[in-house]
């Protein structure tokens, strides 16, 4: 069932099922006040009926004359019916009336009025004492007018329940038409995408209500989507490039290799380079892997001693730097020892400094490498600063996308991958990275940890 649809029953439901209650209400209302005016009519009825059998010889001439006048234009005699102390008709012609029964007379006695409906009428008694005797009064006239009067509105309202929920039908309708054309129209433009191009947002409506929101909500989807696209194409491209050259190289060289023998030591120099390549799949393996399941290691977080982490990388990349006529100078500038604690996952902060630190020595070109470590305005910052390469401006907005490289990185190593999990790692642990570089004059690496 479309929108529009269940719009469309839902209002009319509601209408229907308000309308039938307040029709309910209102008849039900409308029948008990009909009843209660009859019968007050009824009863002065009786009353006149009385004063005019019963008090006239009590009453001046004159005055009888009005009563008898009053009395013939309410109603005539045949519809009155007067029970003396023995319960016999001594006045009017409404005799041997089955609906009045012992029990009316006594009730009406006892508690001076009595009123009730039987076939057709409405019956309504009282208790008048008189100088003649004690009697009973009754009146009664047919509830035909009554059931006519019921019956009409009875019509009316139903007439009106089904003009109601016709009209209500057909505004529902209309009304569903004119809210749920701009959901139409963001169907359509959804079905008009480009599937080749899905990172093209559609157009927002500018009605600042739930629509655009569902607009605005779509289109980060598409983002998200195209980002995610756009991840596994570098993907697929680096795998394709970067893992292709270390397989060639370890190919190429047993295919040679096997073509003749060799010496112990040039069996070595192959196993070695093979080796090498191997490492090298393995380590943006591991990577990858890592990427992968980031979101996961909540758990594994304890408390780290960041620098303890720093002297670990300084010790495993000294020999390296030294590889590259490089060095690297760690500053220690912090009073408040707390600061250098933080809880995290060991293995990916490690990873991550590495990552920095490995980058800074591998393009500093035989520059040194400083790492310092200093507190500002309450809060642990890192530095890592190289007067190497530098990375362009076109290039230092992308630098962290995943598989990204600078265009000026040349025959030097590399996957793509570091800066990239890198900044993962630190978002995930809400550390800042701030990277500066310009060409030719290095790179700053910032690293501002989350305020105690």
């Amino acid at each position: 069932m479309t929108l529009r649809n269940r719009f469309t029953l839902i209002s009319s439901l509601s209408f229907g099922i308000f309308s039938i209650i307040t029709f309910v209400i209102v008849f039900f209302a409308y029948y008990d006040s009909t009843k209660i005016f009859y019968f007050e009519k009824l009863r002065n009825t009786a009353l006149i009926s009385a004063i005019y059998y019963l008090e006239k010889d009590e009453l001046p001439t004159n005055r009888h004359a009005e009563v008898k006048k009053e009395y013939n234009s309410l109603i005539a005699n045949r519809m009155v019916a007067i029970y003396d102390k023995n319960d016999q008709v001594t006045f009017g012609k409404n005799l041997n009336d089955p609906n009045i029964q012992e029990k009316h007379l006594i009730t009406a006695r006892t508690n001076k009025r009595v009123q009730f409906m039987s076939d057709n009428n409405f019956y309504y008694g009282i208790f008048y004492p008189d100088n003649q005797g004690d009697f009973v009064v009754f009146a009664k006239s047919s509830n035909d007018s009554f059931k006519s009067q019921m019956l009409r509105l009875a019509i009316i309202m139903l007439s009106v329940l089904i003009v109601g929920l016709l009209a209500i039908y057909f505004l529902s309708r209309y009304l569903a038409k004119v809210v749920y054309k701009p959901i139409s129209n963001v169907v359509k433009r959804i079905n008009n995408v480009d599937y080749n191009n899905i990172s093209q947002a559609i157009t927002t409506t500018n009605t600042h209500d739930e629509i655009e929101e569902l607009i605005k909500s779509y289109n980060k989807l598409l983002r998200r989507i195209s980002e995610s696209v756009l991840v596994q194409q570098n993907f697929i491209n680096y795998v394709s490039h970067e893992f292709k050259t270390p397989l060639a190289s370890i190919s190429g060289n047993l295919e040679v290799f096997a073509q003749k023998d060799r010496s112990p030591e040039e069996y070595r120099m192959v196993t070695k380079e093979a080796l090498e390549n191997v490492y090298e799949i393995e380590n943006i393996l591991n990577n990858l892997l890592l990427m992968s399941g980031l979101t996961k290691l909540e758990d594994s977080h304890q408390q780290v001693r960041v620098d303890e982490l720093i002297w670990k990388i300084y010790e495993k990349l000294s020999a390296k730097a030294k590889e590259n006529s490089s060095s690297i100078t760690i500053n220690l500038n912090v009073k408040n020892s707390s600061l250098l604690e933080l809880t995290g996952n060991e293995t990916l902060l490690y990873l991550a400094l590495y990552n920095i630190v490995e980058n800074a020595v591998k393009y500093a070109e035989q520059n040194p490498v400083t790492v310092t470590i200093q507190e500002k305005d309450q809060q642990l910052n890192i530095l890592v600063k190289d007067q190497g390469k530098g990375i362009s401006e076109e290039d230092l907005g992308n630098i962290t996308d995943t598989f990204y490289r600078g265009g000026n990185v040349e025959n030097i190593k590399g996957s793509g991958i570091g800066l990239s999990l890198s900044k993962t790692i630190f978002d995930h642990h809400h550390i800042i990275m701030k990277i500066t570089s310009a060409l030719d004059s290095g790179t700053e690496v910032l690293l501002i940890f989350p305020r105690k």
